[in-house]
Order: structure tokens, then sequence, then C-alpha cells
């Protein structure tokens, strides 16, 4: 759902919705502990807000996707990457990514929409690493860096509902699939790809106030995963949750918001197969921090920016970094 920049907001909010939306993210914080090399399909912040939402009449959408990610995991404890044993590891991540939305003239019934989308990432990648080798009876670290860079796994959602019950609030569904595009090579610390499917059901639940500019986000979402055959190992089921809170107003002719910006990750049951040989490594993370938009008109289109940073806090078995998101929207 992408607000009219040409309604101005007023001060005030519907504060109740966005304690249901902070008390939902409390909640799974308390009920739901990584993956094959420390890092899933999953990209926190990549559906947290309403430049994320479904259109409610027919258009197409081309958005442009920069995320930049620099993260490390502690030597404490070994793991899985790449189909080495590593002790701890430091990653840097540049992902280009564009997504093509298309919302068909297909009717639902009143208060119903439908959309399918798509998005290509390229990748650059450098890892480096601690493995974990051995000769004969002695085992020993060898320090090792890796850099690649190509296509990623590409994200198809073919089914995109959305529900349209009130001018201000809205329910979304869509089923997400990452298809193993990307290139992948047992024992290279480096890959743009994961080797192997994800199934990812999201519900979104968005408030925004067309006349008080306030908004309230949170998309809860969980990931199935297949097993990477290169080696034997299939990662474990994760949920997450990401939620925006923030201001809108007018500015400049268009429509600018600040606010911030959230998200949980838990793994819910443990990594299995043969080469799961560090038992079950579930993870969890918590990543918070602002995120500024604007909204206006660029040749009588709707056009919106994004930038947000997530800084990661009480990460275990993962990558623990910051996270900076660019995005921008053309609505044709």
């Amino acid at each position: 759902m992408i607000p009219s920049s040409r309604k101005p907001p007023v001060p005030a909010a519907k504060r109740s919705f966005a304690l249901f939306i902070i008390f939902g993210i409390c909640w799974l914080a308390g009920s739901a502990a990584a993956e094959e090399g420390g890092s899933g399909h999953y990209l926190p912040g990549s559906m947290a807000s309403f430049i994320d939402g479904v259109p409610l009449t027919e258009t197409f959408i081309v958005r442009a996707n920069v995320i930049n990610y620099n993260g490390s995991i502690s030597a404490e404890k070994p793991i899985p990457l790449g189909g080495r044993t590593t002790l701890g590891a430091d990653a840097t991540l540049w992902g280009y990514g564009l997504t093509l939305l298309w919302r068909p003239p297909l009717e639902l019934g009143k208060d119903w929409s439908y959309a399918m989308s798509a998005t290509i990432p390229y990748v650059v990648l450098d890892v480096s690493a601690d493995v974990e080798a051995t000769l004969g009876n002695v085992s020993s670290a060898l320090s090792r860096s890796s850099r690649t860079n190509g296509l990623g796994d590409i994200l198809l959602l073919p089914l995109m509902l959305n529900y349209n019950f009130h001018p201000d609030f809205n329910v979304n569904f869509r089923l997400g699939v990452y298809a193993p595009t990307g290139d992948y090579e047992v024992g290279r610390l480096a890959n743009t790809g994961k080797n192997f499917w994800t199934i990812e059901p999201v519900l979104g639940i968005m408030y925004f106030g067309q006349k008080n500019g306030f908004e309230a986000s949170a998309f809860f979402g969980a990931d199935f995963n297949t097993e990477n055959e290169d080696t034997n190992y299939q990662s474990g089921t994760q949920v997450h949750v990401d939620g925006t809170l923030a201001q809108h107003f007018p500015l400049f002719g268009g429509l600018a918001g600040g606010g911030v910006s959230a998200y949980y990750y838990k793994q819910v049951t443990a990594d299995s197969g043969d080469g799961a040989t560090l038992g079950d490594f579930k993870g969890q993370t918590v990543g918070v921090g602002p995120v500024v938009s604007y909204v206006t008109s660029l040749w009588d289109h709707d056009t919106i920016l994004e930038l947000k940073w997530l800084h990661e806090v009480e990460t275990e078995n993962r990558f623990k970094g910051d996270i900076v998101w660019l995005k921008f929207v053309y609505k044709f």
C-alpha cells in the first residue's frame, strides 16, 4: 500500500494498534534458538513497512534494493560454513536486487487484491575465517578468506493477497519461494547461493493513518528449508517478525517519514542430516534501528525512497553486525 503524498496528515495517532504490534513482537520473542553457514535466506528488514505492502489497485511496480551487511561470528563455538567447520568468521556483503511486482486487473471481491512478484539479486561477498584442519592426529585452525560475486538465489512470490477492510488498515498474506539459483561450491567460504530451497509464508498487518500520518506495520513469517544435497545438511525451521513504527508528515510537496524499525528471529527446530555434525545449532537474534522515507511524484508516478539501519544485538549461533537497506520504488 502506497500512501498518497497529496493528503497532508495532521498530528495524532491510534496508539492502541501500535501497542498491539509491540505486544505481538514481545510475545513471539518470549515463545519461540542457526542454520548452515550462520545465515539463511531470510533477510531482516526486507519486508517491514508500508513500502513492502501489496498494491490495492492495478499497477506495475519496479523496486531497486541495495543492502550492505558487515558482521562476524565468535570463535568460541565452531560453525558449519561452505561444508567446512570454522572457528569464527567475518563477512561483508553487498546485495543488489531488482524486484518486479504486478498487480493484475483481477478482482477477487470487494476489498481484496492479488499481486505477484519476483526479485533477482546480485551478490558481492567477502568472508574470512579460521578453518579447522586435521593432519594425522593433529588438529589446527588455518586462516582462510574467500571473495565471490554473481547471481544470488531468486525470490518468487506467486501469491500475494491483501484485504483492505478499512482505509487505514489492511492485512496481507504472501507465499515466497527462494530458488537455489546462486553459485555454490563445497569447501568455499563465500557462496552467492545457499544450495537449498526455502518456502516462506508471511502475514502482514499494517495501519497507516491517512489523516494522522502514523504508521504501525508488522510482518510475521516462517522459513521451511530443504536439504543442501551437497553437504547433507538441512537447516531447521525459523520464525521471524519485522516491524516499523513511524510518523509521516508533508515536506517539500511530498510525504516524509521517520521512525524505528526492528526485527526478531528465532530457529525453532533443530538442524538435521548427516552433515549436521554440530548438533541442533539453533540460532536467534534481534535487530533495531532508525528508518526514514520519502514519497513524492516523479514524472506523474508515485515514487518512494526508504533508508534504514538495523543494529543486531543478543545474537546466538549467527553472524552479528549491522544491516543497511536502501529501497527505491517506482509505481507505473
